[in-house]
């Protein structure tokens, strides 16, 4: 049996695979005050639940962060205090028993979607989570692109605004601040899921969303782009004005295509890739 969990900033969810299929899952909300003691101590209390029932050979982790992929560290996490520089996988691992892996989110998400979702068979493949925050991972030819520091793929912190308000980063107009949904809730005083249900936000949200989209776009010419995280789930109220926004806005000589599709396994996406991980 295979353990995978989904550290988010929103929440978290954790499942019992047999190969590959869930037979298990569970998901909380984020306590983000109670820090990472809380968060341990919840991942600990259902774990331990299961491991009465089953044996972990193996545990695959997405965290919400950046995360030092050759060290198998935590970098920290910019939504919940006390991650940095974290052995979560160590700790983890003195739980279960099972050796333990670990990846960000966006990065675990695109492995899912590549090998299981909307992304299978499309190389290379960018994957975006749109949620609390914004994150990015590319695949291609079976493996994801992490760069030479395990930072490749960091598309929220893009700046598509750069008179605009300030970041959690520290800079300003970060593909983050204007368009994840910690700062919609923040600046328009509803929750994203409540705001896309508004053609009129919709129009203008999608001129931002496109702009980080574009530099995709043109960056890596993606076979398909996946969009993951709790706004996707806004489907076709989203995704065709963003389509359209992407078509007026990528530049005319350019015959990159866009195919921008929400992901196939919804809010498992990232639990998926973590099997994936544990298991390569």
């Amino acid at each position: 049996m295979l353990l995978a969990i989904d550290i988010g900033g929103t929440k978290f969810s954790m499942a019992v695979f047999d190969g590959t299929a869930m037979v298990r899952r569970e998901s909380r909300a984020t306590d983000a005050g109670g820090g990472r003691d809380w968060m341990l101590g919840q991942i600990s209390e259902i774990a331990r639940a299961w491991m009465a029932e089953f044996r972990f050979e193996r545990c695959g982790i997405g965290f919400g962060g950046p995360v030092n992929f050759r060290e198998q560290r935590v970098v920290l996490s910019t939504y919940v205090g006390g991650w940095r520089d974290f052995d979560l996988c160590g700790w983890v691992r003195d739980l279960t028993g099972a050796p333990a892996v670990m990846d960000n989110d966006a990065n675990t998400g695109a492995i899912g979607e590549a090998e299981f979702g909307a992304g299978k068979g499309c190389s290379p493949l960018f994957y975006m989570t749109l949620s609390t925050g914004i994150g990015g991972g590319i695949y291609e030819d079976g493996r994801v692109w992490r760069g030479a520091d395990s930072y490749g793929g960091e598309i929220g912190h893009l700046t598509i605004r750069p008179d605009g308000p300030e970041c959690l980063c520290g800079a300003r107009g970060c593909y983050e601040r204007m368009c994840s949904g910690l700062w919609l809730q923040r600046d328009h005083g509803k929750p994203a899921k409540e705001l896309m249900q508004d053609a009129r936000f919709v129009e203008p949200y999608v001129v931002d969303l496109a702009l980080g989209l574009k530099a995709a776009i043109m960056l890596l010419n993606p076979a398909r782009i996946v969009i993951g995280g709790g706004i996707s789930k806004a489907g076709d109220r989203l995704f065709v004005p963003l389509r359209a926004e992407l078509r007026r806005q990528i530049t005319g000589w350019s015959a990159a295509r866009i195919d921008v599709v929400p992901a196939a396994l919804g809010d498992d996406s990232v639990l998926y890739g973590a099997v994936a991980l544990a298991r390569a």
